[in-house]
């Protein structure tokens, strides 16, 4: 039996010290804003065991280094009823599982490797869709690395790309319409002879305008699943770190968003830290702001006591910033603008259909480092939007609005879609376990019985300009929202990333990417949803809204996976045989092909190989069974995936972003080759034969 995957790397989970500096500004290292005494999942977690019995099969995958190849042997035995348990969402006496995959995941898994390369499996190809810097605006000049400006990025595409929407274009035949997100900048990888110390005005400018986002027209090939970006198309669009945003929703005009640029608090300049997002029931888009406390310096220079508390919980810190924009626009200076960081930390909603139309940051959503921001509809009309607040020990909330949709695509109905999320309640989860707590010693040892399941809560925050939070005015629920989350109990979370609910089944599924912190001195102790002291593999959580209603006031919940490698007993794969599983580890990015399964792309793999995109049922026979589809180049991680019936895109972010690495020192080569500069990009992949993914 072969030896347990290694783990890597001496910053959480597999990434580089180089993608956490740039990325988040080294947020796992600085002490966690979250210090409240509210309870911690893991402590919740650890008493909901169910009746069930927890598979004890054995796994035996083989991490073979070879490219493509399959880790599922034809021979594999199905595991029986007692040895694997009736998971949730397969039929009740299910005795054995089917050996042929689930229908949009018959393909060969690719195996786990560190090729500097897209693996995709056999039978399959890829294109690259679009390039950072290749021109999206007409007069947009072709990419040059050493003739880049500010003006040039802003009309090219941004650097970073992470979550994807894909939106049909009517009118245009074998037309795409996407909106891709630009998280950050590694200035690094972007300027040779980049001084970290001493980075030039023109340097800051160009990165505030690879920032953002890009709407992009593609066109889809008939005959494959390539798509191509259809350069200076009317409706691409540009949005950056300098675009004007309308401020709406109960918190606009609060004096607490109010500067001197802006003394109405009502127009914002630029998105920054662009994560996870959504697509709403009318078309528009989605994007959460992340990691924006990285931008800002002299967080020190608080002038009272609560000022100061209220940017160490969004962990605002003293000193200059990494990219040191302070230094060429007063607007990132703590001191010279105090309230400028409360204009960063919301979701923000573009049209993408009208290149005309002013971006929105929307109050009624909350502040926090949004990832995510995926919509249900009740049985009424009214949009319902989850989302996780990605950092250790935060938490996870929904927003239930107040209206209901209107069909259709007139003048009225847009703008009263567009008010939609602008009045409604604000909730944070909290998580209840159904049984005492045992069993559990850090060690990675499975309990005798036990499906991690339970109930939960939602508690409100603010409905409009009506605050649910002693102490707290509404317009601080909505600014400091992780402090309101703080006064009401909610639960501790994992990092919670992206968010999806099934479009089939309403369950909705939270990537929890991983904890390093638990088991140290003053943190939670191991659990069992993570058994492992310092977590470096994550789970993911399936929740269920009571009678399957996303307004309802309470939910119940399991783990569906807990992941890592298929040989360590510390991981859960939904019931299945775990040596019929591909290795997964760190989940981030989510979402769900038109079969029911989810496809999972993850950060920062913690097993020894590069990050990857996976596909797992969720229902019947072969709940559990996670496969690998591709893995992405040295030093990359796998963003916003979008498998569709012909094609799977995927955003490769960071590519080469290893410690050490330079202009002048690439640690990739990845997409053009040597000599070439290594520049994020997006991918398509088909099958050969033309037909559909995974059938």
């Amino acid at each position: 039996m072969r030896k347990l995957l290694p783990l890597i790397g001496s910053h959480p989970g597999g990434r580089s010290a180089m993608t956490c500096r740039y990325r988040c500004g080294d947020a796992c290292f600085h002490e966690t804003p979250n210090t409240s005494d509210n309870a911690y999942v893991g402590d919740v977690i650890a008493g909901a065991l169910s009746r069930r019995s927890v598979l004890r099969a054995s796994a035996v995958v083989t991490a073979a280094a070879a490219t493509g190849a399959a880790l599922v042997g034809p021979g594999a035995a199905p595991a029986t009823a007692a040895e694997s348990g009736a998971a949730s969402g397969t039929a009740a006496g299910a005795t054995r599982h089917a050996r042929r995959p689930a229908r949009g995941l018959r393909f060969a898994p690719v195996a786990p490797n560190t090729a500097d390369s897209v693996t995709v499996p056999a039978g399959h190809e890829q294109n690259i869709v679009i390039r950072w810097g290749d021109p999206v605006l007409r007069g947009a000049p072709a990419f040059d690395a050493d003739r880049q400006s500010a003006k040039a990025q802003a009309g090219q595409f941004g650097y970073n790309n992470d979550y994807m929407a894909v939106l049909d274009l009517p009118g245009e035949r074998d037309r795409q319409l996407l909106v891709i997100n630009h998280e950050y900048t590694d200035e690094a990888l972007m300027f040779a002879g980049y001084d970290a110390d001493n980075p030039t005005r023109a340097q800051a400018e160009i990165g505030l305008q690879a920032h953002g986002l890009t709407v992009l027209v593609a066109q889809e090939e008939r005959r494959s699943g390539r798509l191509t970006a259809v350069r200076r198309h009317h409706l691409n669009r540009r949005i950056t770190g300098t675009t004007p945003f309308e401020v709406t929703g109960p918190a606009a005009g609060s004096d607490l968003l109010k500067t001197s640029a802006d003394p109405e608090g009502t127009r914002i300049l630029g998105t920054l830290n662009n994560c996870g997002g959504g697509i709403t029931p009318w078309g528009t888009v989605l994007s959460g702001e992340e990691n924006f406390n990285q931008y800002f310096a002299n967080g020190d220079a608080a002038g009272d006591a609560k000022t100061a508390e209220r940017l160490k919980r969004y962990g605002i810190k003293g000193a200059a910033s990494e990219r040191k924009w302070e230094r060429f626009d007063r607007r990132f200076d703590v001191a010279k603008e105090p309230n400028e960081t409360n204009r960063f930390g919301w979701v923000v909603e573009i049209d993408p259909f009208d290149p005309d139309s002013t971006p929105r940051k929307l109050t009624a959503l909350g502040r926090f480092k949004h990832e995510a921001a995926e919509p249900r509809l009740t049985p009424d009309g009214r949009p319902v939007l989850y989302m996780g607040d990605d950092e250790k020990f935060d938490y996870f909330y929904k927003f239930v609005s107040a209206k209901r949709m209107k069909r259709g695509n007139s003048a009225a109905a847009r703008e009263h879609n567009r008010t939609l999320l602008d009045e409604g309640t604000l909730y944070v989860a909290k998580f209840t376990g159904d049984s005492p707590a045992d069993g559990i010693d850090g060690s990675g040892k499975l309990p005798a019985d036990g499906e991690f399941d339970g109930h939960g809560e939602w508690i409100p925050l603010a409905t409009g300009t009506t605050s649910h939070v002693p102490g707290m005015t509404a317009e601080e629920v909505y600014v400091f929202t992780r402090m309101a989350a703080d006064k009401v109990g909610a639960t501790k979370m994992d990092r919670p990333e992206d968010v999806e609910p099934s479009p089939r089944t309403g369950k909705v599924y939270v990537a929890l990417t991983n904890n390093s912190d638990r088991g140290k001195d003053g943190k939670a102790p191991a659990d069992e949803a993570n058994p492992r002291n310092g977590n470096k593999h994550g789970q993911i959580l399936e929740l269920t809204e009571h009678r399957n209603d996303p307004a309802a006031g309470r939910f119940t919940w399991n783990l569906f996976l807990v992941c890592g490698d298929p040989e360590d007993p510390t991981t859960y794969f939904g019931g299945f045989p775990k040596d019929q599983v591909s290795p997964i580890s760190c989940p981030d990015n989510i979402t769900f092909d038109v079969h029911g399964n989810l496809w999972i792309s993850t950060d920062g793999n913690a097993l020894g190989s590069h990050d990857g995109l996976f596909g797992v049922a969720t229902t019947g026979s072969r709940r559990g069974q996670v496969r690998q589809f591709l893995t992405v180049p040295t030093g990359a991680e796998t963003c916003g995936p979008i498998v569709q019936e012909r094609r799977v895109l995927v955003a490769v972010q960071h590519p080469g972003e290893v410690d050490g690495a330079s202009v002048e020192q690439p640690a990739s080569h990845w997409p053009d080759g040597p000599g070439k500069l290594v520049r994020p990009s997006v991918i398509s992949v088909w099958r050969k034969d033309g037909d559909d993914i995974g059938v």
